[in-house]
């Protein structure tokens, strides 16, 4: 699968110090240290829904991460999937009245032109869930041989051959490996919790026969008027979400790859069983580090088409609002904060953006070293980007109200769009 184009990242004076990141699974920051290479996998759309501010709220919150990394002196490999075949996709194409295939293509074009606008820098490695089936079946197959996985039963017309895997299975191998994995490394919930937010987030904790009520779904069997693919010794059928991630990850990334990132609605189940997976497949931990992006809302209520409150990022470049305002308007917030969409945070990022392109006008080579040093630091202690724009701001407010200077412009530019993607 093809990602977006990208301009080339400035290349700046001097380098980063260093970076800590708020780790999830370890309830605190985590130095992640000046290396020379640095890995990261982001969990990427069901495309049956356009991209609205949650999503791009999460990926320009880790497109930071990769920018900061960069300005390091860190070659960063970056990889993203496409859960390209699930039941909400099925669902939204049947309701539609729609093609499936035609409306995941669709969708996945118009968010590839959303993270473009918003000078998300692509992956390296764009994967769509179908076209890793091939590398998916050969794992789960594995797991099954060695116990780790297991079928079940149909039953109220259900066929037989769904392939589950086994938590406990897994929990139990190397018991006295320090690195091992076991259920709630990475969410830390308690187990009522993490039976609430399975229902509620694509699993099946009720269905009959499970070893355990939390075990994940790994291989689908066809069923009549779904979409399905041949797996040899697990028949024909499609994989789970879970499995889907962790085998990408770890086709293309180290393992452990350095930072695993996504909304924090992923920490449990997804996260959580996808590291159950790399475990088990691989006896390594699928990544160093958890790090969440948080939820936003529209005017204090949560966004979800549903309640029809969608705030999408190409209807608002379709009304013309300049997609450097909607970078602006989502870095004034902590990554891992809550908030909420409303008009008032469109407008202040659009009188921001305005401010800061005036002000550049003024900018001598001393300003910009400032600048570029107050937003590296400020970068580097958890990607607080609200204060690095709060640093701008100062910065701006204390130009005079003069033309010239384009020279230390386009330098400021340069800073800007290098560390935070917003160009002047």
């Amino acid at each position: 699968m093809i990602a977006w184009n990208s301009t080339p990242v400035p290349v700046l004076d001097g380098t980063q110090s260093g970076i800590s990141l708020f780790d999830t699974a370890l309830q605190g920051p985590a130095p992640l240290g000046n290396l020379p290479e640095q890995s990261l996998y982001v969990c990427g759309i069901t495309p049956y829904d356009a991209t609205h501010l949650g999503h791009a709220s999460t990926y320009v919150a880790f497109d930071l991460l990769n920018r900061t990394w960069r300005d390091a002196g860190s070659t960063v490999r970056y990889v993203q999937n496409v859960t390209d075949v699930d039941d909400p996709l099925l669902e939204r194409a049947t309701a539609m009245g729609v093609d499936w295939q035609d409306l995941a293509a669709d969708q996945i074009a118009l968010f590839r032109e959303d993270m473009e606008a918003l000078n998300v820098l692509p992956p390296d490695h764009y994967i769509g869930a179908v076209e890793s089936i091939d590398w998916i079946v050969p794992i789960v197959e594995k797991l099954v041989d060695r116990d780790l996985a297991y079928t079940v039963p149909g039953e109220g017309g259900e066929p037989d051959g769904d392939v589950y895997f086994s938590l406990d299975a897994a929990a139990a191998l190397d018991p006295d490996d320090t690195a091992r994995w076991f259920l709630g490394q990475v969410s830390h919930l308690d187990v009522e919790t993490m039976l609430a937010l399975s229902a509620e987030r694509g699993g099946d904790p009720r269905r009959p026969h499970k070893r355990n009520a939390l075990d994940p779904l790994l291989w689908r069997v066809a069923r009549p008027g779904e979409p399905s693919w041949p797996a040899g010794s697990l028949g024909e059928g499609r994989p789970g979400w879970h499995i889907e991630c962790a085998v990408i990850a770890q086709q293309f990334l180290p393992a452990p790859f350095t930072v695993q990132g996504g909304g924090s609605d992923l920490v449990f189940p997804h996260h959580e069983m996808s590291a159950s997976h790399a475990w088990a497949a691989g006896g390594t931990p699928l990544a160093q580090h958890y790090a969440h992006a948080g939820m936003v809302g529209y005017d204090g209520e949560k966004m979800s088409k549903s309640r029809g409150n969608l705030v999408l990022v190409s209807r608002l470049r379709q009304e013309g609002v300049d997609p450097a305002a909607i970078r602006l308007a989502i870095l004034a917030h902590h990554y891992r904060a809550d908030w909420s969409w409303t008009d008032g945070v469109l407008d202040a990022a659009i009188r921001r953006l305005a401010t800061w392109r005036r002000a550049a006008r003024s900018a001598t080579e001393q300003d910009v070293v400032e600048v570029r040093d107050r937003v590296r630091a400020h970068l580097a202690h958890d990607l607080d980007a609200p204060s690095a724009l709060a640093a701008i701001d100062a910065w701006a407010a204390a130009q005079p109200a003069r033309t010239g200077g384009w020279t230390g412009g386009r330098a400021l530019g340069d800073v800007v769009d290098a560390l935070l993607g917003v160009r002047l």
